[in-house]
């Protein structure tokens, strides 16, 4: 499914025993918390990859499994023994660099030396890296590594963030040197990179694979990578960490970057036992919030969802992403007609309806191809912005065509709306006063707008805005440029030809007049006695 890209970066691989600190010392150099780090070990199963750069050298950097028997686990060992190593075995081959990490505190072990044992049989450049040395003492003790015949070794502390600019310049020293024309087009990519930095449409999509433990979601990447890129098992909670894949999707008869996501499976709470499982589901959430879209896995029964589905179904629909749901195992029911699963499961997942819903299967690779057509349908939603006269054209039509119902003491007038964002697509609807309507009239009113505009697994936001009370209504007289309003007539006729200074209302005092104010003053000392 995917295609060869155009330039590949050097790969530099980290590798080890378990519970030697690999994970902290790849988190420590990418400068994010990418890998679930905990004192438990057998944590990494899968590979972890994430762009790296020094001193003006790009590379990529895998994080890898320990390598060897794990002490303390006590179930599934030598499945997991096996599979971690298969994913080892993968980064051994891709990379150009390997990184042995071992752990000063606790010594040179014979683990270490079937490690190194291994290593010399790639005929790779292999830098040793002795994590923990968090003092001077323990630094001189990392001399002792020298014994495995790798040369000079590297005192780190991950912790302190010791000795991490030593280590890397090693390993850029050690990394394939690029010849001229691969400079050249470096020079080249990065003009072109800055150029394309100015438009979303170029930067790569990132497509999260979330669902409950168990459904496929795991085979589900695989089959759409071509490749064995992340462990496959029947036992729940094989994904830990959540895994990114480069990947590449035909979009506007082009081909656009994208990220596949690979998460682990989300759990109720009360069935989360241990600190590796609650760091699994916070990485499967933040995937969600990071993705610019969800492919939701859910498994193909007549029974419909479970209600840990709902559940997810109702995270996703709180996040506002754009979402597709893919139904896997649809092999497994043969003997059900698919659209009576497709009813189903529409009816238990009524608030994601405007999701597309493919039936597929990932182990049998069928229907792959509908889900990446429903995956580029929803892209190009994804920036979809409709001008404001059409909004408050649809949305006037649909306030003719059904009156809102009178909620309080007024009825809900409509003034105008506008599209506020995309992905997803937000409105801004200016009301009178938004507590005069109903819920269901808001729902009304998306249907209308989705109707008119289709937006394809995008959620609408539809935010209701009373009007402030110093706007004028619209029924008010327009002001004169003066910024006075003009005259009402009937009111104080004689009153257009007055000259100033006069009092408006009053008739010109006459002789009568000031007769009664010459006698209305008279007092005490005035008057006749």
């Amino acid at each position: 499914m995917n295609e060869e890209k155009h330039k590949k970066l050097p790969v530099a691989a980290i590798v080890g025993r378990p519970n030697v600190g690999k994970s902290s010392l790849f988190n420590a150099i990418i400068g994010s918390r990418l890998s679930i780090v905990h004192e438990m070990s057998g944590v990494t199963r899968d590979r972890v990859i994430a762009p790296a750069s020094h001193r003006g050298r790009d590379f990529e950097l895998v994080d890898t499994g320990g390598l060897g028997m794990r002490f303390g686990e006590t179930r599934n060992l030598d499945v997991w023994d096996e599979r971690i190593a298969g994913q080892v075995e993968s980064a051994l081959q891709d990379a150009d660099v390997l990184i042995f990490v071992t752990n000063v505190q606790a010594g040179l072990l014979p683990l270490d030396e079937e490690v190194a044992q291994k290593l010399r049989s790639c005929n790779l450049p292999v830098i040793v890296a002795a994590n923990k040395a968090d003092n001077p003492e323990l630094a001189k003790s990392a001399l002792e590594m020298t014994a495995m015949g790798f040369g000079d070794v590297s005192p780190v502390s991950c912790l302190h963030r010791a000795g991490l600019g030593d280590l890397l310049d090693r390993v850029v020293a050690a990394l394939p040197a690029p010849d001229q024309n691969e400079v050249a087009a470096a020079d080249e990519e990065d003009a072109a990179a800055d150029e394309e930095n100015k438009k979303d449409e170029n930067s790569p999509v990132k497509i999260a694979v979330i669902g409950r433990p168990n459904v496929g979601k795991s085979s589900l990447v695989n089959a759409l990578l071509g490749e064995e890129r992340v462990m496959v098992s029947e036992i729940a909670g094989t994904t830990r960490d959540a895994i990114d894949s480069d990947f590449q999707i035909k979009y506007r008869d082009g081909i656009r970057p994208a990220v596949l996501i690979d998460t682990a499976g989300l759990r109720k709470k009360g069935k989360v036992h241990d600190a590796v499982e609650m760091f699994s589901v916070m990485r499967a959430q933040s995937a969600i919030s990071r993705a610019d879209l969800i492919v939701f896995v859910t498994e193909a029964s007549i029974d419909g969802v479970t209600a840990q589905d709902r559940r997810i179904a109702g995270m996703i629909e709180e996040s506002g992403k754009a979402c597709v749901i893919a139904v896997n195992k649809i092999d497994l029911c043969a003997d059900q007609p698919a659209k009576e699963l497709v009813k189903q499961i529409r009816f238990s997942l009524p608030n994601m309806n405007y999701a597309p819903l493919v039936t597929l299967s990932a182990a049998k690779h069928r229907n792959l191809n509908q889900l990446l057509d429903q995956i580029a349908q929803v892209m190009e939603q994804l920036q979809v912005r409709i001008p404001t006269s059409v909004v408050n054209q649809v949305l006037a039509d649909a306030f003719e065509r059904t009156t809102p119902p009178v909620i309080g003491n007024a009825p809900l007038k409509f003034y105008y709306a506008s599209q506020v964002g995309t992905a997803p697509p937000r409105f801004l609807l200016f009301v009178n006063d938004k507590k005069y309507c109903a819920d269901h009239y808001v729902g009304y009113l998306m249907n209308a707008l989705r109707q008119a505009f289709d937006f394809t697994g995008l959620p609408i936001v539809l935010e209701l805005r009373s009007r402030p009370k110093k706007v004028a209504s619209v029924h008010t007289p327009a002001r004169t440029p003066g910024g006075k309003r003009p005259a009402k007539t009937g009111r104080n006729p004689g009153t257009a030809g007055r000259k100033p200074g006069k009092p408006a209302g009053r008739k010109a005092a006459g002789p009568s007049a000031a007769k009664r104010r010459t006698t209305s003053g008279r007092g005490k000392s005035g008057g006749k006695r």
